[in-house]
């Protein structure tokens, strides 16, 4: 789910700078957004003329995790059953250009995209992957030694860039176990009489 999550962003985030930075003389099959390639994670991989989209970090939303994780009432059946995993999500997104300012220009107008649409509702986005019923997009503000640490780990020089943190993707448990003899625990009272 989570892939499916990342290329939904990265098909509406390249539509909308193809639309909005179209040059004449651009390649029409050349994608603005791109995945890095897998095999190679070195400081060549962000491809030049297009901005990469990069997960670096999955963080878990315990405030909002259910209070009783274990019972599910389904079908008039009591079932053993795991929370919800709610994620929020760390996309980097890393422009490398030649021109400076073109760099920080696509990364402007993607700023702009998730400005004007902080939330992917499934009303509005049908191609939303199953179980996901909506996303929620906040720019991160990074500390320059959080910066440093995140380009250190990457193992390059920094790049023009943003963070998003995109929040609340859920993973369910699609496998509960069904309890055939409920045990429920027995009160007793005792009262003195007196």
């Amino acid at each position: 789910m989570i892939g499916r999550v990342l290329v939904c962003l990265r098909k509406r985030l390249d539509d909308y700078l193809r639309a909005q930075l179209a040059e004449p003389g651009d390649d029409p099959a050349a994608d603005k957004v791109v995945f890095l390639d897998g095999d190679k994670m070195d400081p060549n991989s962000f491809q030049e003329g297009a901005v990469s989209e990069l997960l670096i970090n999955i963080e878990e939303e315990r405030q909002l995790r259910a209070a009783d994780p274990y019972a599910s009432l389904q079908d008039g059946r009591l079932q053993r059953k795991q929370p919800d995993l709610r994620l929020s999500l760390h996309v980097l997104f890393v422009a490398r250009f030649k021109q400076y300012d073109i760099a920080w220009d696509h990364l402007a107008k993607i700023i702009e995209y998730l400005q004007t649409n902080r939330t992917f509702e499934r009303d509005g986005y049908p191609d939303l992957p199953a179980g996901v019923d909506k996303l929620t997009f906040e720019l991160v503000t990074q500390s320059f030694t959080e910066q440093n640490d995140v380009w250190n780990a990457l193992r390059t020089t920094y790049h023009p860039s943003a963070l998003y943190r995109v929040r609340l993707v859920i993973l369910q448990d699609v496998k509960p176990t069904p309890q055939d003899q409920i045990t429920l625990p027995v009160v007793f009272n005792l009262h003195r009489i007196s």
